[in-house]
């Protein structure tokens, strides 16, 4: 088999099912101009083959939903459970990414069944649910932009929190308390972002404006 035949078969397939929303990987972010030679800041999502894995239903689960899954996991770094749950979609050892979109079931819906790029087209307004950056262990100061205190003359105050506590009631910090600690690294939704383009040849998604997340995150885009 040539390197040309090889790399057409796996690039994601344009037709297929279509669903209310994708699953993507983020690569980064570029420019791209319009014909008017207006500059739009994109980033690029990288589509990968997923399939349909498991389909919900009221009946049965509570609720309806179409489970997906994409790129098969080594043998060795699977259980027998695992794998067992995706071999109808065509994942003999396992898959490593399982995802939901919850929606009405298409009546010919099997497992097993390709999802397309094609779900999302170019002006489809979506919203985008994906992993933030993380930042470590950070003080109040930036991690909530808390002002601090004098830099100068001696006041040992600086970048520190200042009070958190109360009087003798009710004695104790109240909950949500601004305090020092991990920043970043949680699921943020950023609604209202317009897809760019939809290059299904390969298999390339643009959205306009940024993604929360760093390269390789798994980004969730629902239509509406």
């Amino acid at each position: 088999m040539s390197e040309t035949q090889t790399h057409n078969e796996t690039q994601p397939s344009a037709a297929g099912l279509q669903l209310n929303g994708l699953f993507a990987f983020k690569e980064g972010m570029a420019t791209i101009y319009t014909d008017k030679g207006e500059a739009i800041p994109v980033t690029v999502l990288r589509y990968e083959t997923w399939k349909v894995s498991q389909i919900k239903t009221t009946a049965k689960d509570g609720y309806t939903a179409i489970q997906i899954a994409s790129m098969p996991k080594k043998a060795k770094n699977s259980t027998a459970a695992a794998a067992g749950h995706v071999k109808a979609a065509g994942f003999e050892t396992g898959a490593r990414f399982l995802r939901e979109i919850r929606q009405d079931i298409p009546a010919d819906l099997k497992v097993g069944d390709t999802v397309s790029i094609n779900s999302l087209i170019k002006g489809d307004v979506v919203k985008i649910t994906s992993k933030s950056k993380g930042h470590g262990f950070q003080g109040s100061v930036r991690r909530w932009n808390f002002a601090g205190g004098p830099a100068t003359h001696g006041s040992k105050f600086h970048r520190r929190p200042g009070s958190s506590g109360n009087r003798t009631w009710p004695g104790r910090v109240m909950p949500g308390k601004k305090f020092p600690g991990h920043w970043g690294d949680e699921t943020v939704t950023v609604k209202n972002v317009v897809v760019v383009d939809v290059l299904a040849n390969e298999g390339v998604l643009l959205v306009k404006g940024p993604v929360p997340g760093h390269k390789n995150t798994l980004v969730k885009l629902v239509k509406g």
